[in-house]
């Protein structure tokens, strides 16, 4: 066998792969022999065929699939051996005709070639890290939020702005009938507020569910539909309200912070809002990570330049999925898929440059922390090392759940790459104000 390689430019490249009848020719004998033992052959006895007959009605099927398998698995060896890093899978050559009883049998691949590059982290222009606290005014909320949520009903005969409803959406065209509690802040808009403000128990309003609420997630709640069947809802709805209460705000007691940390851990409303600040820092700070690590992503695709085989890319993913496309398909589906692609030779660049490397130790650890952090939640706060083991072990049984955990330490490693390396700016900002300034809400 003989393999050799034409660099076309330095993006592509043709394999040429001979191999010799030698090669192959003891193989196929030794599997035809087999064949002739437990042939079923009509007017023969089993074990008896003539061997032409086996040859003849089997030969070339058992030597296109040896060659088949001496072909991949050559080229796999050569990949390795000469360290090639290739994008995609080798692409056969088409060839007319292929004469099976020639000496040598030749065929070709072309292969798509990853590109030489370098990435810089420092940038010309900072890139934000945001710094995101709990102000007071977000902190007084939460402090009322758990008076109310801990807080005593009293019923009361009208609503008020302040009140707690519970009634019945229904609309009986779209088979809509759904008990809920709600209150008027959530809903958009002052014209949907008055028109409770006053009404009692037995009273019916209609209401329009288009623009009743700002998040749609609402609408989803306050009428059971799923998100496909909410999407662009414009229908009438009555509400027929059941109870009218209003809530009680729970003492800032020790009886009330025993409830919600355990006993003694709090012990003060000052120690009460800083472990509320302390608790929703730590939520802000793993979003303003996930946003740094987005930015720092774009960034590198942005201006991290190199070429692709773009050509060889677009006729691999013709036949690589699991339907075939052409070859329009098949460039439409390369731009939408160019910038990911992109990405993760960036980031195996940066991997391989900076040594990062996550072993099974790793996913372990990483492992029983997210359980005992997850138990903790549901008051198992310590668990022994042999209950986490075994937890562990189940989860990371599962491969695609080992692979995910993989991949969440990777990021946790590039992400303290980026804050070592990366040319950024830390703003500090209120959770409130954070929202308005990256996703435009107000």
């Amino acid at each position: 066998m003989n393999i050799t390689r034409e660099n076309v430019d330095a993006l592509n490249a043709v394999v040429k792969v001979d191999i010799a009848k030698e090669d192959y020719s003891a193989k196929v004998e030794k599997i035809l022999t087999d064949y002739r033992k437990t042939a079923n052959i009509p007017g023969f006895r089993k074990g008896q065929v003539p061997m032409g007959m086996v040859k003849k009605q089997y030969g070339k099927a058992v030597l296109v699939d040896e060659v088949n398998k001496l072909l991949q698995d050559a080229l796999n060896k050569y990949l390795t051996e000469e360290k090639l890093d290739v994008l995609g899978q080798p692409l056969p050559k088409p060839q007319d005709t292929i004469n099976w009883d020639a000496d040598t049998l030749s065929f070709e691949f072309e292969l798509g070639l990853a590109p030489e590059f370098e990435v810089t982290l420092k940038g010309k222009e900072a890139i934000t890290q945001y710094n995101i606290v709990a102000d007071d005014k977000m902190i007084n909320e939460q402090v009322e939020r758990i008076q109310k949520q801990y807080g005593k009903l009293i019923s009361q005969s009208v609503v008020e702005k302040e009140s707690e409803i519970t009634g019945v959406f229904k609309n009986e065209e779209r088979e809509i009938e759904n008990k809920v509690t709600l209150t008027l802040d959530k809903f958009k808009g002052k014209a949907t507020e008055k028109l409770f403000i006053g009404a009692k128990t037995g009273d019916v309003i209609t209401l329009q569910t288009k623009g009743l609420y700002d998040d749609e997630h609402e609408l989803m709640h306050a009428l059971k539909l799923g998100h496909d069947d909410i999407h662009g809802l414009d229908i009438e709805v009555t509400f027929t309200i059941s109870e009218i209460n209003t809530r009680e705000l729970a003492d800032l007691d020790q009886d009330l912070f025993d409830k919600l940390f355990g006993k003694d851990v709090v012990t003060s409303v000052t120690e009460l809002k800083d472990k509320i600040k302390e608790d929703a820092e730590k939520q802000f700070a793993q979003q303003a990570d996930q946003k740094f690590l987005n930015d720092v992503t774009e960034y590198l695709v942005e201006n991290t330049k190199f070429d692709l085989p773009a050509s060889f890319l677009q006729k691999w993913m013709q036949t690589a999925g699991e339907q075939p496309l052409d070859s329009e398909q098949a460039k439409e589906e390369y731009e939408k898929s160019e910038k990911s692609l992109r990405y993760q030779l960036i980031e195996g660049k940066l991997i391989t440059d900076n040594n990062i490397q996550i072993t099974m130790d790793d996913i372990k650890n990483h492992s029983r922390e997210m359980i005992k952090a997850q138990m903790a939640q549901f008051g198992q706060m310590n668990p022994s090392d042999e209950e986490l083991d075994n937890i562990a072990a189940r989860i990371l049984s599962n491969q695609d759940e080992a692979r995910r955990i993989s991949e969440q330490l990777v990021s946790q490693k590039l992400l303290s790459l980026y804050k070592e390396k990366a040319n950024f700016k830390v703003k500090e900002l209120s959770y409130e104000n954070f929202v308005k300034e990256v996703y435009g809400h107000k």
